[in-house]
């Protein structure tokens, strides 16, 4: 995929799941290949963080993105050469190359940050591991 990808993420206390997203600087409300990506790449990085910091257990088998999702907010924006949507009303982005690309950014940008700031990665898996009880 050419083009550009741009994330912001934020945890809260909230139970719920908050996602905006865009594809050419348009709204799309119903998310799409970038939404999924945004989700599996924040599930890959925390997951790898966590178990660098050994804090899976045996019977965990990981985060997921339905975990990560609790309490967090955020807004994905993808621009792209070629866009493919779903539907006529191009509320849904599709293609595996956004998705993957969305997912890989994501994964490393936020893996980077999760290192960088230990104190602020820890309180993101307790509240994840909060949730899950």
């Amino acid at each position: 995929m050419a083009g550009t990808v741009e994330v912001a993420l934020r945890w809260s206390h909230s139970r719920d799941e908050r996602v905006r997203s865009f594809a050419d600087s348009r709204p799309a409300p119903e998310g799409g290949a970038h939404v999924a990506g945004l989700r599996d790449g924040a599930a890959a990085a925390v997951d790898a963080y966590a178990r660098t910091r050994r804090l899976p257990t045996e019977q965990d088998p990981g985060s997921g993105a339905a975990r990560i999702g609790a309490g967090l907010t955020a807004v994905v924006s993808v621009k792209v050469d070629r866009p493919e949507f779903h539907g006529s009303t191009r509320g849904e982005l599709s293609g595996a190359a956004a998705r993957a690309r969305v997912e890989a950014a994501v994964r490393e940008q936020l893996g980077t940050w999760l290192e960088a700031h230990p104190e602020q990665a820890d309180a993101i898996l307790r509240r994840i591991v909060r949730r899950a009880d």
